[in-house]
């Protein structure tokens, strides 16, 4: 058995509203065994004999059969998870700022984004399968990361974390 994070975009803010005990109960009914949700904005801990790839499936279609919403959810093993969050190039804390990591499944996409100029208050750097961003609190949503997330296309392949809740997901 392999030790998953599942990741599900745009869980609870802006608009698909969860009860994480509802999301667990379904995940455990669709095969996933040592289910357990992190802070309620869609962070899944789930053990798994199957790839990365086949987690993410299942899960898409037991959210989406028990909830009725276009769910997406991005998968890592946690020793992928605990590297890309040790390789994060920035400060991981800077007063006034929020650090995230952009998790990627589309390499094209993950292509355009770091093709991006950052803003003048943000940072950004490509990663393996992410980008590395960090933000003026202040600037979050009008920078150029938050502008462009916002866009339809990048949802299915794409989710945004904040450096501490990675590292309440990896406790």
């Amino acid at each position: 058995m392999t030790r998953y994070a599942a990741f599900l975009r745009g869980v609870n803010v802006g608009g698909v509203n969860l009860k994480m005990a509802d999301v667990a109960h379904t995940l455990t009914e669709a095969g996933f065994s040592e289910v357990r949700t992190i802070l309620a904005s869609g962070n899944v801990l789930l053990d798994s004999g199957s790839s990365a790839a086949k987690v993410r499936s299942v899960a898409e279609k037991a959210l989406r059969d028990a909830f009725g919403y276009e769910a997406w959810v991005l998968v890592y093993d946690i020793k992928t998870l605990a590297a890309i969050s040790a390789a994060y190039p920035f400060e991981r804390e800077v007063e006034g700022h929020h650090s995230y990591v952009t998790f990627v499944s589309d390499a094209e996409l993950l292509d355009e984004l770091a093709a991006l100029k950052p803003g003048a208050q943000e940072k950004m750097r490509r990663g393996d399968g992410v980008l590395y961003w960090q933000v003026a609190r202040s600037a979050t949503l009008g920078s150029t990361i938050g502008k462009t997330m916002g866009k339809k296309r990048y949802k299915s392949s794409t989710t945004t974390r904040n450096l501490r809740t990675l590292d309440k997901v990896l406790r």
